[in-house]
């Protein structure tokens, strides 16, 4: 099978499409026909020698996909066969078989099609385990999300107004801040013109929860940012990995700080996340309170293209590469 991988650690030229054996599942797992695989940041962390996978899992990029479950293996029952679903991977998205734990994967929403499904697991399982289960956003509360124009900004911004929370966003540019607007942003401040933190008190916002892809960068501003109680989830690391933290404005807000990522959690955890996303979620996908945001398509041929738009910048919402067959 066709199957992306890095050699060598580098840019979007290290990117290989080569030729590696299709994946056998194993107990209590399914082998999916991919038909479409979502690109994320952490592909390209990856792709830098940045991010290596667990010990143990496949090498090949990609964080999640969609497909049709073809084969299953000991404890799964046969039934499986035929149902087309989207999974959250360790691994291994970007290719045209990958072999996934049951648990992890799910019933494409009614309403979105196959190429579209392959650009949700990843996003909408990291913004529900970090926001909601991590972050424990309530109706009522401010969520202030960075990169509101983001695969994970844009699902940040709509799931957390359809459970009636407000939402203030960072972007790049007024277009961009429009964007965010249109999809439910209360407020959208281009980072490049204006200090979030000073536009959010001239409003009176503060923040309850704050996803966070930046780190270091936005540490101190974060912390002022927050309301007391607040909860700060640091998921990216694009602004650096090391910052000072005021421990005095911490206590002073009672405010706490966690660092997570998901790719590595064991699968158990990802089992409780994708039953307790999907269970609450796919109803506002299905009924069109939210809906994935879809920059591009590729063909996995053009993989690297795919990681150039993405370092860019230049996207909103998801890029999602198509295998076997599918446009």
């Amino acid at each position: 099978m066709r199957a992306v991988m890095v050699n060598e650690p580098g840019g979007p030229e290290a990117l290989e499409v080569v030729d590696v054996p299709v994946p056998q599942p194993g107990p209590g797992e399914v082998l999916l026909r991919v038909a479409s695989a979502g690109v994320n940041r952490a592909d390209i962390l990856q792709r830098q020698g940045h991010y290596d996978p667990p010990a143990g899992a496949t090498r090949v990029l990609g964080l999640e996909c969609a497909g049709e479950v073809v084969a299953v293996g000991e404890g799964v029952g046969e039934q499986e066969i035929g149902s087309q679903v989207c999974a959250l991977l360790t691994g291994g998205g970007y290719a045209e078989y990958v072999a996934v734990p049951i648990g992890q994967i799910a019933p494409v929403p009614e309403g979105v099609d196959l190429v579209t499904a392959g650009g949700l697991m990843e996003t909408f399982a990291t913004v529900w385990s970090n926001v909601f289960m991590i972050g424990r956003l309530q109706p009522g509360e401010t969520l202030l999300v960075h990169g509101g124009s983001s695969g994970i900004g844009t699902t940040a911004i709509q799931v957390a107004k359809a459970f009636g929370a407000r939402v203030v966003t960072t972007v790049g540019s007024p277009q961009k801040a429009e964007f965010c607007r249109e999809l439910g942003a209360d407020l959208a401040i281009d980072y490049r013109q204006e200090d979030f933190v000073e536009v959010m008190r001239e409003a009176g916002v503060r923040a309850d929860v704050i996803l966070d892809i930046i780190g270091a960068k936005y540490l101190a501003r974060n912390i002022a940012a927050l309301a007391t109680s607040g909860r700060l989830v640091v998921i990216g690391l694009q602004g650096g990995v090391k910052g000072e933290l005021n421990l005095g404005a911490l206590l002073a807000k009672r405010a706490a700080v966690t660092a997570t990522s998901l790719r590595a959690r064991p699968a158990g955890e990802k089992t409780t996340i994708v039953q307790q996303m999907t269970g609450q979620v796919w109803p506002l996908i299905a009924d069109g309170a939210v809906r994935p945001i879809v920059h591009a398509t590729m063909p996995l041929e053009q993989v690297a293209r795919a990681h150039e738009v993405m370092e860019e910048s230049s996207h909103r919402g998801k890029l999602i590469l198509t295998l076997n067959g599918q446009a």
